[in-house]
């Protein structure tokens, strides 16, 4: 495997019980998730890895996106502005316009 540099994960919404109940499902996140892997693999952006995660609780903010190890929280990620994310990624910067603060 190669060195992971940026592992992407996107709010699934999904609680404890299962069910997709917040606002990142609602706000097509699924199809957020499969935009960010089209892009990664059309980009062959090495080391950078996307995946769903339950819900982080930040549904006011959804659909959001965490770029670990970075930190870095995005919000309102649309697929412009995952496409933005990735542009950052790629130049070595931070997409900052989505940042959650």
């Amino acid at each position: 495997m190669n060195k992971l540099n940026h592992h992407l994960f996107v709010c699934g919404s999904f609680r404890a019980n299962g069910a997709p109940a917040g606002a990142c499902a609602k706000k097509a996140s699924l199809a957020l998730v499969q935009h960010l892997q089209e892009e990664v693999d059309s980009r062959a952006l090495p080391g950078v890895v996307v995946s769903m995660t339950g819900c982080l609780n930040c549904c006011v903010n959804g659909p959001v996106v965490i770029d670990y190890p970075s930190g870095h929280w995005f919000k309102g990620v649309t697929e412009d502005a995952a496409n933005a994310i990735l542009d950052a990624i790629e130049n070595g910067s931070v997409a900052e316009e989505y940042l959650l603060t």
